[in-house]
């Protein structure tokens, strides 16, 4: 049995855009595009291991990026 989960995602118009053309012009879903793009990144990012967030001193384990800050959290993890 597939079990299929709806959800709303923020992305920027202009992307959305480019991800429509690419999958228009591969004859696709843009759903399918989505998917295929999120399990390659899912799978790099496992096979590449944990991320380590900057922390201040030695040993003191304070994170450096505002952990309710969805924002910020995003652009660190991305810059890892």
């Amino acid at each position: 049995m597939l079990i299929c989960v709806r959800t709303t995602l923020n992305l920027p118009d202009a992307l959305v855009e480019q991800a429509k053309a690419t999958a228009a012009r591969e004859g696709r879903t843009l759903t399918s595009l989505l998917e295929e793009g999120l399990r390659a990144v899912l799978q790099d990012r496992a096979s590449s291991g944990p991320v380590t967030l900057p922390a201040y001193g030695s040993g003191t384990g304070a994170v450096l990026v505002d952990l309710d800050d969805r924002d910020a959290l995003a652009a660190t993890l991305d810059d890892a």
